[in-house]
């Protein structure tokens, strides 16, 4: 109910915790009053503004919503969820609005530029997509895939696996702006799995041809749950499966199935956003690098049975913090109030398939998610002992690291 988050991994508290039993020196450090802690923006604004000679230690209100440590409601460090993981206040940032003046750069040719823009990854997608109207939410495909909602002044708490985040705080004498979200693993990422581990195309571009010249799956579904499910059933022992293979089943239909399963993901999300705030979605924006691909834009458009408005600049997460940074205070480069926002010129990817098909397409898929549920996990007792001496590697249930992924540089 504070932080409208689950207890995961997924957010920094936890890390946190770990690193402070876990680890000597970091323990030491906060001990001896020599750390702090933040998340990414939090480092390189203190970097960028002077670093041990006068950096800033700050964050803003959407990064700091999603530390488990973040009281969303009264925008500020909660002292019961600080001291629930045993983490101690005065390590951790300055909290600010998105947009505002935090400092200046120390060094180099930008020295005196002020730094005044910080948004989460997501958030800023929101701001650069322009969807500060409640009901407006947008997609971004990336190695995940993220869909936000933009719900206004009152954050609305999920009954349905999202997350409840602030988006935004667009200056300091403003008010938050909240979101529902909903995060997917694994998107543009399986895609590389396909590439990297299994060989089947040479380069990302080629998925769209391959998947093409089927047309269809041909009922192969692919669940690509690599490192669990995230919403909206936040189940970490699901795994990855492909299933209603047959003899006829080819590369391309399981490259047609792969952009399936971002589009499916995506599609129950949106219907956990859609029974949370009581009002369907009538069209969703998308950006992020997977928007390139045609046929999965237009797969998205007949698994939501809705328009599908790509913006012609893709990398709105980009754009959108640019936004925030030239609105503010003392700034002044632009005016993000709604008379004053510009037309985005963008395409849009209307349903061609019958409503349903569509929906006994998403059964199935819905079906094969639940073959993929409770794979990871720990063998019964019933095991022998004389069994288990003999079985080497690490213990049941936990997996090895995987080796290192020799294209990674």
């Amino acid at each position: 109910p504070k932080t409208g988050l689950p207890i995961s991994t997924y957010f920094s508290a936890v890390k946190l915790r770990w690193l402070l039993d876990n680890v000597e020196e970091v323990r030491r450090a906060v001990e001896e009053d020599r750390a702090m802690f933040g998340t990414v923006d939090s480092w390189i604004i203190w970097c960028l503004s002077g670093n041990t000679d006068g950096g800033v230690h700050i964050t803003d209100v959407s990064n700091a919503s999603r530390t488990l440590l973040f009281n969303i409601h009264t925008l500020d460090w909660d002292l019961e969820l600080c001291r629930y993981f045993d983490v101690p206040m005065d390590i951790l940032p300055k909290v600010r609005s998105s947009s505002e003046i935090y400092g200046c750069m120390k060094s180099s040719s930008l020295s005196g530029v002020p730094i005044s823009g910080c948004l989460g990854d997501q958030s800023a997608a929101l701001v650069g997509q322009m969807c500060f109207k409640e009901g407006h939410a947008k997609n971004t495909y990336g190695t995940g895939c993220f869909l936000l909602r933009n719900t206004g002044s009152k954050p609305v708490k999920s009954e349905h696996g999202l997350l409840t985040t602030v988006a935004y705080q667009l200056g300091r004498d403003q008010p938050a702006c909240y979101a529902l979200e909903g995060s997917v693993a694994i998107a543009g990422a399986v895609v590389r799995w396909l590439k990297d581990n299994m060989g089947i195309v040479k380069s990302t571009a080629e998925i769209e041809k391959l998947a093409a010249a089927a047309g269809s799956s041909y009922g192969c579904y692919f669940v690509p749950a690599f490192s669990g499910l995230y919403a909206p059933y936040w189940e970490p022992s699901a795994r990855g499966i492909i299933c209603g293979l047959t003899q006829f089943t080819n590369k391309n239909h399981l490259a047609f199935a792969a952009l399936e399963a971002v589009c499916f993901q995506t599609r129950e999300i949106l219907d956990a956003m859609n029974q949370d705030s009581g009002v369907p979605l009538d069209q969703l924006w998308v950006d992020g690098g997977m928007t390139s691909n045609r046929l999965l834009m237009q797969l998205q458009a007949d698994i939501l049975c809705i328009p599908v408005v790509r913006p012609t600049m893709a990398e709105s997460t980009a754009l959108g913090v640019a936004m925030a940074a030239g609105a503010a205070e003392g700034v002044n480069v632009w005016d993000l109030t709604t008379d004053h926002l510009p037309q985005v010129v963008s395409e849009t990817f209307v349903p061609q398939i019958n409503p349903n098909e569509s929906e006994f397409r998403f059964s199935r898929w819905k079906k094969a998610v639940q073959k993929a549920m409770n794979w990871e996990t720990i063998e019964p007792a019933s095991l022998s002992n004389g069994l288990e001496k003999k079985m080497k590697g690490p213990p049941w249930g936990v997996l090895p690291s995987p080796p290192p992924n020799r294209a990674d540089p």
